[in-house]
Formats: structure tokens, C-alpha cells, sequence
């Protein structure tokens, strides 16, 4: 790729200051379109029909971040083991596997002036499996204005004109086609992927490994493991 001339928004301030109201509702509608497209990809044409294994993209992601969490955590959670067995019970059946991008969200891509995205960026861990599962960890990253709080704070999308996640979503089943009635079951799977990597960075920080930082400075982390954990299982609850 080459050098793209254009925004990364990280938080309310950038977005206000570089982007209009209506430039911001560009930008949600630009960002959903962005994905759709990345989904809609042919695989073949495309030479990415060897990417990765084409099914079982959930059962493969609970198993490898259910061995994370248990080689790497900090003490019993039993939230994290209900909701691995829960989710691990109900996967849905994948379609046709697409590109999976696994960290589509604003501030991974970059926007112009007038809010289209013009670059999408960080794709190492991108492969190939269920198109849904970008979609639901796009709904946990974002916040929009009249939406209640998500997994972060400060979130660039809570400013005036973005979408809310209702209307994120409703966009994506118009532009893909996509069932989304199993939608709550991947926003879950995605709070609970973020439980298990959040552990991970807070067990490294105790172990000294990212730099030495108080108990104070760590609270945060912990307590983001624990309300992922406990924000997946409340979204499962919707599905019972």
C-alpha cells in the first residue's frame, strides 16, 4: 500500500475537529460499505482462496482464546468459563466463508475530509471465515451518541452525527443481505475474545513484562476484563 492522505480518528475531539456533522454520518454509512465490500470479495479472483481454512472460523477462535485465557489469567473468573461453554453450545452455521478482517473498527482505518474511509489498515491478523464476526466486534468498539457505553470510553464515534449501533447494523443487512438475527451471539463472542486479550495485557503488565505500573494504573485493566465478561454474558441472555 501506498502512502494515503487522510485521518485516524481516536477519540470525540479528533472527529470534531476534523470532520463535519454530516462528514461523521458519511463516515459511519463509508465504514459499514468499507466492510460489506472486504466481505463480499471473491475469493477466488482474488487469489485469497488459501488464506486460511474456510469453516469452523468460531469454534476455532473459542478453542485458541479459551487456551489463552486459561494459560494466562490472573485468578477464576467464572464468568469468562460460562460464557466460553455458552457460546461453544450455540455457534451458529456459517455461511460461505469472506475475508474476516478481526479488527475493523474506526480508528483502524482512515478517513478523508469529507468521511469516506480512502485506507483500511492493520491486517495481520486477517483471514478467512465468518463475516459476521467483524460486525459484531465493530459493534463493541463503537459507542455511538445515543447509545449506552461499550467496551471503551471516550470513543470518537459518541460525537454528533455519528450512527448509533442499531443503525450500523440495519446499514449492513441492507448493503451484504446478511441474516443478522444471530447478531447478539457475535457481539457476545466478541466482548468475551476481548476478555480473554485484555487478560493477557493485564497479566503481562503484573508480570512486569510491559513496564512497571502501580495497582492503581492496572485497576482499569481488570475491571475491563471483568465488565467484557460480563457484558457477553448479559447479550447471551437475550438469546435464551
Amino acid at each position: 500500500m501506498g502512502f494515503v492522505d487522510g485521518f485516524v480518528l481516536r477519540d470525540k475531539a479528533a472527529a470534531e475537529a476534523v470532520l463535519s456533522v454530516d462528514a461523521r454520518r458519511t463516515a459511519s454509512e463509508s465504514l459499514v460499505d468499507t466492510m460489506a465490500a472486504i466481505h463480499a470479495v471473491d475469493l477466488d479472483a482474488a487469489g485469497l482462496a488459501d488464506l486460511g481454512r474456510h469453516e469452523g472460523y468460531i469454534a476455532r477462535q473459542l478453542k485458541r482464546w479459551y487456551g489463552q485465557w486459561n494459560q494466562q489469567k490472573t485468578r477464576n473468573l467464572p464468568a469468562v468459563d460460562r460464557v466460553h461453554d455458552e457460546l461453544s453450545r450455540r455457534i451458529p452455521e456459517q455461511g460461505p466463508a469472506t475475508i474476516v478482517h478481526g479488527d475493523y473498527r474506526l480508528d483502524n482505518t482512515m478517513v478523508g475530509p469529507d468521511g469516506r474511509v480512502v485506507a483500511v489498515l492493520d491486517w495481520e491478523i486477517c483471514t478467512l471465515g465468518d463475516p459476521l464476526a467483524d460486525l459484531g466486534l465493530l459493534q463493541v468498539y463503537w459507542t455511538g451518541p445515543n447509545d449506552a457505553a461499550s467496551a471503551w470510553t471516550g470513543s470518537a464515534t459518541t460525537a454528533e452525527g455519528f450512527y448509533d449501533r442499531s443503525e450500523l447494523a440495519s446499514r449492513y443487512a441492507a448493503v451484504s443481505g446478511r441474516d443478522l438475527s444471530q447478531l447478539p451471539f457475535y457481539v457476545s463472542f466478541a466482548y468475551w475474545k476481548l476478555a480473554c486479550i485484555l487478560e493477557g495485557v493485564y497479566a503481562r503488565y503484573l508480570g512486569g513484562a510491559l513496564g512497571v505500573r502501580d495497582q492503581a494504573e492496572l485497576e482499569p485493566f481488570k475491571l475491563q476484563v471483568e465488565g467484557a465478561a460480563a457484558s457477553a454474558e448479559a447479550l447471551l441472555e437475550t438469546l435464551r
